[in-house]
Order: structure tokens, then sequence, then C-alpha cells
């Protein structure tokens, strides 16, 4: 097997400092390398949209969960701050994908739903991601994948557990 770009790093550690524990850096590491890579390749179907991942996981949010959602909650649910879920919603609002409606009581809160237009992009750019997402992956096996997503799902609770005060 190749040698990737971490493998490499820890193996200089190890030249510096023998003994160093860099297995941390194995796998985050990794991650962070994948994420990188990923942020950078894998939203071409989205960005030939004209849109950009974060404003695509607002709408998608709102479609998959289907029905009006506060700007709070969309912001809990794609992992993003209140700022800019606003700013991003104010664009795709613009754009005639998102409106934005008044609470009847409370004139401060807003709901969001999707416009026709923003559910039927959903609906046609959702598969389409999926499928590039699919051929990215192409070079794992069906089995291999299922278990790195197992293995994903397994630190992801652990690090949500451990990390959600930070994250509040």
């Amino acid at each position: 097997m190749t040698e990737d770009i971490v493998a490499r790093v820890q193996r200089q550690w190890q030249q510096v400092h023998p003994g160093l524990d860099t297995g941390p850096m194995a796998v985050i590491g990794r991650l962070n390398r994948c994420s990188a890579l990923l942020q950078q390749a894998a939203d071409a179907p989205l960005r030939k949209a004209g849109l950009t991942r974060p404003e695509f996981d607002i709408l998608a949010t709102l479609r998959r969960m289907d029905r009006e959602l506060t700007p709070g909650r969309v912001a809990r649910e794609t992992f993003a701050s209140g700022a800019a879920v606003t700013k991003r919603v104010r664009q795709l609002e613009e754009r005639g994908l998102v409106v934005r409606r008044p609470d009847d009581r409370d004139r401060r809160v807003a709901h969001l739903s999707l416009t026709d237009e923003g559910r039927e992009t959903v609906d046609r750019l959702l598969p389409e991601q999926l499928e590039y997402e699919a051929s990215l992956l192409g070079g794992i096996g069906e089995r291999r994948q299922e278990e790195l997503a197992a293995s994903l799902s397994e630190l992801l609770v652990v690090l949500e557990g451990r990390l959600a005060s930070l994250l509040d």
C-alpha cells in the first residue's frame, strides 16, 4: 500500500522525537486531511448549480424535515452559527429558494420554508450529488465503506458526548 501524507508526517515526527506517541495523528490527521480534500472536490455538482455546500445544507435540511423551521433550528441541524445561517438564508431568499415568514405571536422569530423552486432544486441536485460522492468513494469496496461509516459513527457519538459542553 502507498504511504499517505499522514504516515509520512508521523514518520518524520518519530525521527525528530523518537518515542513520541503520534497515534492520535493517525486518526485525527487523516480525518482532517480527508475533510480538506472533500471540501475542495466533493461539491462540484453543487458549484455547477451555483450553490455552496452550506447553502445546500440549509435547503436539504428544510427539505428532509419537510416543515417550517426557525433559523436557530436550522443552525443546530447544520452545525452552523446563527449569523452564518442568517446570511445564507438572506442569499437563498433573494434567489427565490427560501421564504421567511414572521411568527404570528413574536415578530422577532422567523419561520423558514422552501419555495417550490427550492424544493425542486434539492430534489434535482441531491441524487446527482450523492452519485458524485459515491464516485469519490469508488476506490473503496462497499463492505469497507460500511465498516468505515460504522467506525466514524462510533467516533462521532464519542466526540459529540465529550465535546457537547464546548459546542453549546
